[in-house]
């Protein structure tokens, strides 16, 4: 199998292993989903480096936009574990907190939080 097969597979596992863990998130394939998702997931990156190399938002935009973020992916995934934005741009942006990704047949990191959208 070469790479860009592995990787298929990858994307079509995970989107069906965040399915099973978001029911109402099979209103849509598993394709589908893990590609809405990676564009959520590339925005939140890109706020969380602006957030750290500036310009500086006041508290109540950066309340705005990660309330939106979290919202967009919410309404994309359903009802399930709570999903929470990663400020730190080093890592994933999107994760599902340790306790709730214990257990779970999902993609985690090193902290094992259940990582929405990684890189495959």
């Amino acid at each position: 199998m070469n790479k860009k097969q592995q990787q298929a597979e990858n994307i079509l596992k995970h989107g069906f292993n965040l399915q099973n863990l978001y029911p109402e998130s099979k209103r849509m394939g598993p394709v589908t989903l893990c590609k809405a998702l990676h564009r959520i997931e590339a925005e939140a990156h890109r706020y969380a480096e602006q957030g750290c190399n500036g310009p500086e938002m006041t508290e109540a935009e950066q309340d705005k936009k990660e309330k939106s973020i979290v919202r967009r992916v919410n309404a994309i995934l359903g009802p399930g574990p709570d999903i929470f934005l990663n400020g730190d741009p080093r890592g994933y942006a999107l994760k599902i907190e340790t306790e709730a990704a214990n257990g779970l047949n999902i993609y985690k990191d090193w902290g094992g939080f259940g990582i929405i959208c990684p890189e495959f």
